[in-house]
């Protein structure tokens, strides 16, 4: 399965600095276990687009990130990773939202929402958490020891 971290953002991704080099370092440890990358789009109406397009095939997998969502410790999100490899799904679309939210096509597409908690995180930040979560549910399915419970 291919995961996809997806951040809507009208500006481009800055390339350096502190978040784009822990996107990197968590994303570059994923690949160890799949195939993995991160995305911008300028909206959530492109990023629908492109789902459209891929969907005659195979319906690619979709997290939105949203503070409305569930939120879920280490564990349970490698369980529902797990769960996504087990259905053998093609691709998963992890994506962090547009600044004022995720509309009703967003939300109503979304086969699931997940929080981060109550806080609000900037998207470079949020990116980064989601990285780091998806590389440890991927260590937890591998029984690496990077989580060991904790």
């Amino acid at each position: 399965m291919k995961i996809q971290l997806v951040s809507i953002s009208p500006r481009k991704a800055g390339v350096s600095g502190p978040s784009s080099d822990l996107l990197r370092l968590y994303l570059d440890r994923s690949v160890r276990y799949t195939p993995c990358e991160a995305m911008t789009f300028p909206s959530e109406v492109a990023l629908l687009a492109a789902l459209g397009k891929e969907a005659a095939r195979v319906r690619p997998v979709l997290w939105l990130a949203d503070s409305r969502g569930q939120a879920l410790d280490s564990e349970s999100l490698a369980v529902e990773l797990i769960r996504c490899f087990d259905a053998g799904a093609q691709r998963l679309v992890f994506a962090i939202g547009p600044a004022d939210g995720w509309s009703r096509t967003a939300l109503d597409r979304a086969d699931r929402t997940l929080s981060f908690g109550k806080i609000t995180l900037p998207h470079e930040l949020a990116a980064v958490v989601a990285a780091e979560q998806i590389y440890r549910a991927l260590t937890i399915r591998a029984g690496h020891p990077y989580h060991s419970g904790h």
